[in-house]
């Protein structure tokens, strides 16, 4: 029997991923820790390595498929004792048995059967859950040259294109699979011409419908929501949603809707900063430059240590004092953000917080962070100085409770033993989760934080 190779969960959260590039072919030996393809993330592009041996027969994902869900079947291999009448008849199951939603698919099945009037996508479930099986074909209703096999039981479908059918709305069913043994492949939902009876059911003219259509079909229906907010078709160009920008778009909608956050906003003088950071590089090896933001992670992290009550995350059954400050640090990168974490950050040289971060910051920019280096970490610090913004807040970034929003310094007129005098100031905004700190709790943080920035010699000791 083969063995299938299953789409691998790269971190805690991953419900689906990319396959960017297989390693191997078909027909080459497996062993145990091969290479087989490139998983690409919504965060980061990784290696996956063979758990099997024997020879990879056929390769169910194409390269370049996206969507591809996790614990569904990408390839099959063959063991030593098997050749390619194995794959007779084979149809890959993957691990659907461990999926909760399963069991109540399976029952909704027959319920859909019973009632032939009602549309496929009013009565099956199937396609709410991340399964590898493939659907079944209702009985009621042509379905001439549709992506079936030999028994008429089931229909043939990528993964990818089931996820596309669903959101624009089109039944499998009376899709023409163009792909191995009349599989229905993305191309074919794609170029899927509704039938006329959808067409007159429209409440639209028929020249906004097929604008709405040619777009919507492809871009997962993006063209129809513009149209309710009053925007025409083709006065605009519709980009794809990328994994990062889903994931993205999908954390801070949760963060920004469900903690209850608030501001506190504070100016430092680094004028002293500035000198001995001069100092530091003068001194330091070739390969070492100190830069601000390194020597804001150090003070973040050791006022998280004077203060650790402030080093705390809201769960629902208490709130989590954490023992280090892992500091996750954003840094942009094409299509999104990612915050690589310098972990225990308290207790690391301001050398050593230098280095790493030139290390993370460079792998995340090509996307090759390991899931461990930008998942977790207890508080954030986001600089836009570099970028001329004075001032600024930013989102919580779960299960973190604060997150630092650093403006840019400059010289600006500050009273100092009742005389005005110039100063380089930097403002600061630090965003709290109220569950877990309050107003006076954040203030006594920043307090901290200030102190350490505005005499740096501190962060020596």
């Amino acid at each position: 029997m083969p063995v299938e190779i299953l789409m691998p969960a790269l971190s805690p959260t991953m419900e689906e991923g990319t396959l960017s590039k297989w390693l191997m072919k078909e027909g080459d030996t497996v062993s145990s820790g091969d290479l087989l393809a490139e998983i690409e993330t919504d965060k980061a592009t990784m290696e996956v390595e063979a758990v099997e041996e024997g020879t990879l027969a056929k390769i169910l994902v194409e390269a370049g498929t996206d969507g591809v869900k996790v614990n569904s079947p990408i390839a099959l291999l063959l063991e030593e004792d098997e050749d390619e009448s194995a794959l007779d008849g084979y149809e890959p199951t993957g691990a659907d048995v461990s999926k909760p939603g399963d069991k109540k698919d399976q029952k909704a099945e027959p319920k859909s059967e019973s009632v032939p009037d009602k549309p496929k996508e009013e009565t099956g479930k199937a396609d709410d859950a991340p399964s590898t099986r493939y659907d079944k074909k209702p009985d009621d209703g042509p379905a001439p040259k549709t992506g079936s096999d030999k028994d008429g039981d089931r229909l043939r479908a990528s993964p990818l294109a089931k996820r596309l059918a669903k959101e624009a709305g089109i039944d499998l069913a009376s899709v023409e699979g163009s792909g191995p043994k009349g599989r229905i492949i993305k191309v074919d939902i794609e170029n899927y011409e509704a039938p006329k009876e959808a067409e007159k059911k429209s409440e639209a003219p028929k020249d906004a419908k097929d604008e709405s259509k040619e777009v919507g079909a492809v871009r997962s229906g993006g063209a129809e929501y513009l149209s309710k907010m009053g925007i025409e078709a083709g006065t605009y160009d519709l980009e794809p949603l990328s994994g990062m920008t889903k994931t993205i778009a999908r954390r801070l909608s949760e963060s920004n809707n469900n903690v209850p956050d608030f501001p506190l906003q504070i100016d430092c003088e680094i004028d002293e900063l500035l000198k001995l950071r001069k100092e530091l590089n003068a001194q330091a090896p070739e390969d070492v430059k100190v830069s601000v933001n390194d020597m804001l992670i150090r003070a973040c992290a050791l006022s998280l240590k004077f203060v650790p009550e402030a080093n705390a995350s809201y769960t629902p059954d208490g709130i989590a004092y954490h023992k280090h400050a892992d500091v996750a640090v954003a840094v942009a990168i094409d299509g999104g953000l990612i915050t690589p974490i310098v972990r225990e950050a308290e207790n690391k040289g301001l050398s050593t917080i230098s280095t790493e971060m030139v290390d993370l910051a460079g792998r995340a920019r090509e996307m090759k962070l390991k899931p461990n280096e930008y998942q977790g970490g207890t508080f954030s610090i986001s600089n836009l100085g570099m970028m001329g913004i004075k001032s600024f807040g930013s989102i919580i970034n779960e299960p973190h409770g604060m997150i630092l929003s650093v403006g840019a310094g400059g010289p600006r007129p500050v009273v100092k033993d009742g005389e005005i005098k110039v100063a380089t100031v930097m403002s600061v905004t630090l965003t709290c989760d109220h569950r877990v700190v309050d107003g006076a709790l954040g203030a006594k943080w920043l307090q901290h934080f200030k102190r350490y920035v505005e005499q740096p010699i501190t962060m020596m000791l």
